[in-house]
């Protein structure tokens, strides 16, 4: 078996990236048809998808069938094959479709491959801003060719965090968790996609990124970028991020500037959750019980 280097993958992950931006790039602002994809177990069922998404993925798919047939593939758009592969690499066209078709450049293409499961390279392409992340393990993370690396505050209660929405969590554990860190932050922000993880591993004022309902292709590119550059990233639980544990994780993740921000937030996120909020008819039974009881005491007592 011909051993493949870091630096071979991740010369290939540009050429990837170049090919995509060359696709995107005739679409952006300009009229362009979007159907729904409708998933009703997600606490957004709608997401939209274009010619845009489709052709970028094409035409990476292509490209990787050629250098490296034997290699496994893991889309947004076209599905997988091979994921048992030694390497697979895992595809998003365009990650923050919504902000592409209403012409905000915060969207990206996410590219990563993983060996045995796990993502050693990471590149975030914003292709408008021509901005171009790429994290390698053991080589760090640069922007446009420049090392950089992430600072953060101390403590959560100093932090700034982002989440794309805060209609993306589940009613219940995801949603209480999610209002618990929005109460514990500085500013809780929202609307950036994958930006938000680029601009944590750049150290330009985001701290904290916290997310859920992610599918795999959302988040691999990005724990190279995040971790290549001083962060900390995994699930809710603090577990690794691989293609093994995407249906443990349910697509909950975190991605912290550093080790402090990290251990805080996993205290809340990670912890047992119990629902706190026993519903509103329990409480007012119980109210009018203890009254009633009290007033049934009263009444009976003989008179003197």
């Amino acid at each position: 078996m011909t051993t493949i280097t870091n630096n071979e993958l991740v010369s290939f992950a540009n050429e990837l990236a170049d090919a995509a931006r060359t696709v995107i790039l005739p679409f952006w602002r300009q009229p362009i048809e979007v159907e729904s994809k409708m998933e009703h177990d997600r606490p957004i069922a709608e997401s939209p998808v274009t010619a845009a998404d489709r052709k970028a993925e094409e035409v990476m798919r292509k490209l990787i069938e050629e250098r490296y047939p034997s290699h496994g593939i893991y889309g947004e758009e076209f599905g997988q094959v091979r994921t048992d592969a030694e390497y697979v690499w895992v595809l998003d066209p365009i990650d923050g479709t919504k902000s592409f078709i209403t012409g905000k450049p915060l969207f990206g293409t996410l590219i990563a491959c993983l060996q045995d499961g796990v993502p050693i390279i990471g590149v975030i392409d914003q292709c408008v801003l021509k901005e171009r992340w790429v994290g390698a393990v053991g080589q760090g993370t640069t922007l446009n060719g420049k090392p950089v690396s992430t600072s953060g505050c101390a403590t959560l209660k100093e932090s700034m965090m982002y989440a794309t929405t805060p209609h993306m969590f589940h009613k219940g554990e995801e949603a209480d968790k999610f209002e618990k860190m929005c109460d514990t932050v500085l500013r809780p922000l929202y609307g950036a996609d994958c930006y938000a993880y680029a601009i944590v591993a750049s150290g330009f004022g985001a701290d904290i990124v916290v997310e859920a309902d992610l599918g795999l292709y959302d988040y691999c590119a990005l724990v190279p970028v995040v971790e290549g550059a001083g962060g900390k990233m995994t699930d809710w639980y603090g577990r690794r991020l691989t293609l093994e544990n995407h249906e443990r994780s349910k697509g909950r993740v975190v991605a912290c500037a550093n080790e402090g921000l990290h251990k805080e937030a996993i205290a809340i996120l990670g912890k047992t959750w119990r629902n706190s909020f026993i519903p509103s008819i329990t409480k007012d039974g119980l109210l009018y019980l203890a009254v009633g009881a009290i007033l049934g005491a009263a009444l009976s007592r003989p008179r003197s």
